[in-house]
């Protein structure tokens, strides 16, 4: 099939791998065989840093030997609470060339989760990023028998602190400087204590439906997703990545981070999450990976740029990106692209879309990935359309990362792809829910013993909770995860993910919680994007004072109700939303009601915003009580 963006960003010469069955391992064979070349840098305080694969070297071995001054044993457990920076990296990969497991700590948790994922972890040191994240520590430190040491990353504000059970970084690496070189042999040894079949990371579920969950990563499963990715999404030492979402997620984790490792990627780090777009453009990644999210943020700049553009301008974009779609089309049905819309295409390229590309910072791009949540296919397709080849892939924490993967030159929207080369994926012929088994599917559960044969049954089938579907030519496309499904009062099979993907592909809308469980018609939750709002507002002389005045306007609620109004031309009258309601409160990563992907959590805002949604239908009569009681029993059979 042809691809007319493969014509004008041809790949790079494939990088010389290294071949390992630990993390450590490939991490120590890369020291030695690619020594003085980047290996990552950091931008601080407007400048750059860089570290060669020689230096990250000699800082690890520092780190691991000072963790083992400081008493680390074989096996025990180390968790970073840190955002992603370069020293993240650093501990991690001296924890696991100590011998010990590496668990990362999401930075926005507060003290009670980080006291529970400690505690459950049985943490004997914790990594802690600055001031604020060492506060957290120091409140819950006498409640963790097992924890001794605290390591400081970043001691600004601290000068005149001191306290035993604290290290600093610096202090860290003297420590392993004197014990290295009192035990001049042990870090060879050391480093090779844990093989393929061992534990080498934890890595908690978000916890949305109760407890985190540790799952439990061994090098062997690790090494599985890394080598055979690069089979399904090749990168080299040419190649430059961009590092910034969260380390202690397994996206950044496992196919960012280790991924780079093995390749021989360079990696770039932000400065601070708020810096993203930005560093982006500064950087320009030639491989780029993250969350619908982020995706739909790139799409709704580029919106608030056209429509702030002259008329000509406008006209042009239009006219290019509608060149673009026709070239998308062409390619989503197989057919080939002729010469005249391949010049058309050219000239477009010209006129509009290689700015827009750069205005993104994709414009080095040979692929973008996206994953860790459902995307709205037309945004795909607004990506194709620029020459950005999208793909999207499919996994969870319980697979290491990608289960599933779109190939470059077969993309089938709605779809999350074909089986990755190193697992087999079906589905279930009940219950339709998709299946996975391979090196990569997890150990289990840390703890939890019977919630690991819950979800990996004897014959190593992992249950991944999403229902779906197989083509023939072996594409799954994801419904919905099982315990989202709705069953109206009315009988009616409803999957949330299709309508609020269409919604998160309007500019005014973050995201969005479809309701209707149970009941006679579908409501919604919406939350709007901030940035598109209130240049809207101001466009049009909407008079607001804060975020909450800016929800509450009727010419903006009236704007949300345009875009709901289009989504629901796409469905049947019954299937259509009838109400809504947008939050008012303006949230971050710190707030309960999002996920670390900034993503809302389904089933915590249907309880926390349970007497909103009541409002939204008429008060329950004892014919729709008994009717929701029995839809509800069904879906309890149905699961």
């Amino acid at each position: 099939m042809p691809q007319l963006w493969n014509l004008r960003m041809p790949r790079p010469e494939p990088g010389q791998v290294i071949e390992s069955d630990t993390v450590a391992g490939m991490f120590w064979a890369g020291v030695a065989r690619r020594g003085d070349n980047l290996m990552m840098r950091q931008k601080a305080l407007g400048l750059w840093r860089e570290w060669s694969w020689r230096d990250v070297g000699g800082i690890v071995r520092m780190l691991a030997m000072g963790l083992r001054a400081l008493g680390l044993q074989p096996g025990e457990c180390v968790s970073i609470l840190s955002n992603t920076r370069v020293e993240w990296v650093w501990m991690d990969l001296a924890i696991l060339s100590a011998a010990g497991v590496s668990n990362g700590i999401y930075p926005t948790d507060a003290a009670a989760q980080v006291h529970y994922l400690c505690a459950d972890s049985a943490s004997v040191a914790l990594v802690v990023e600055n001031e604020e994240q060492l506060d957290k520590a120091l409140e819950i430190r006498d409640r963790l028998p097992g924890l001794r040491h605290l390591v400081l990353i970043d001691p600004k504000g601290l000068a005149e602190f001191r306290d035993p059970m604290v290290v600093t970084l610096d202090e860290l690496q003297a420590l392993g400087r004197a014990y290295d070189e009192a035990h001049p042999e042990e870090f060879e040894t050391v480093r090779e204590l844990r093989g393929a079949d061992d534990l080498a990371i934890l890595i908690y579920t978000s916890g949305t439906t109760g407890k985190p969950k540790g799952v439990m990563h061994a090098n062997r499963g690790l090494m599985a997703v890394v080598q055979g990715q690069n089979r399904i999404l090749p990168q080299s030492a040419t190649d430059e990545r961009m590092c910034f979402l969260p380390l202690c997620h397994v996206a950044e984790r496992v196919v960012g981070l280790y991924a780079s490792f093995y390749t021989g990627t360079r990696l770039s780090f932000v400065e601070n999450p708020a810096t993203v777009p930005e560093n982006v453009r500064e950087i320009a990644p030639t491989v780029l990976g993250g969350v619908p999210r982020l995706w739909e943020k790139f799409y709704s700049a580029v919106t608030i740029a056209v429509n702030e553009a002259g008329a000509v301008q406008r006209a042009l974009y239009r006219w290019a990106i509608g060149v673009g779609h026709e070239v998308v089309q062409q390619v989503l049905d197989g057919r080939p692209v002729g010469p005249w819309l391949k010049l058309r295409y050219w000239v477009a390229g010209v006129a509009a879309l290689d700015h827009v590309r750069r205005f993104i910072g994709v414009h080095r791009c040979r692929y973008l990935i996206t994953g860790a949540a459902p995307i709205a296919p037309d945004l795909v397709r607004w990506y194709l359309a620029l020459g950005l080849p999208m793909l999207e892939v499919w996994g969870q924490t319980e697979t290491g990362g990608i289960a599933t993967a779109m190939p470059a030159g077969g993309i089938r929207l709605g779809t999350i792809g074909r089986a990755a080369p190193y697992n087999e994926v079906r589905v279930d012929a009940v219950t339709g829910e998709l299946l996975v088994r391979g090196l990569n599917v997890c150990l289990g559960y840390l703890n939890q013993p019977d919630k690991t044969a819950e979800a990996i049954g004897p014959d190593g089938w992992l249950r991944t909770g999403d229902v779906g579907t197989m083509d023939d030519d072996g594409y799954f496309r994801i419904t919905d995860r099982m315990k989202d499904i709705i069953i109206t009062a009315g009988g009616k099979n409803i999957t949330p993910s299709e309508w609020e993907n269409e919604l998160k592909f309007s500019p005014y809308v973050t995201d969005a919680v479809i309701i209707g469980d149970g009941r006679p018609y579908l409501t919604a939750i919406i939350m709007i994007e901030q940035e598109t709002v209130e240049k809207y507002a101001q466009d049009h002389h909407v008079p607001f004072s804060n975020y909450a005045s800016l929800t509450r306007s009727a010419e903006i609620q009236a704007l949300i109700q345009r875009e709901i109004d289009q989504v629901n031309r796409k469905f049947a009258r019954v299937e259509q939303i009838k109400k809504f309601f947008l939050l008012d409160t303006q949230l971050s990563a710190e707030d309960e009601e999002l996920t670390p992907t900034m993503k809302l959590k389904r089933s915590f805002v249907q309880k926390k915003y349970a007497a909103r949604i009541d409002a939204m239908y008429p008060p329950s009569a004892p014919a729709y009580r008994e009717t929701a009681a029995v839809v509800q029993a069904d879906k309890s059979l149905q699961a």
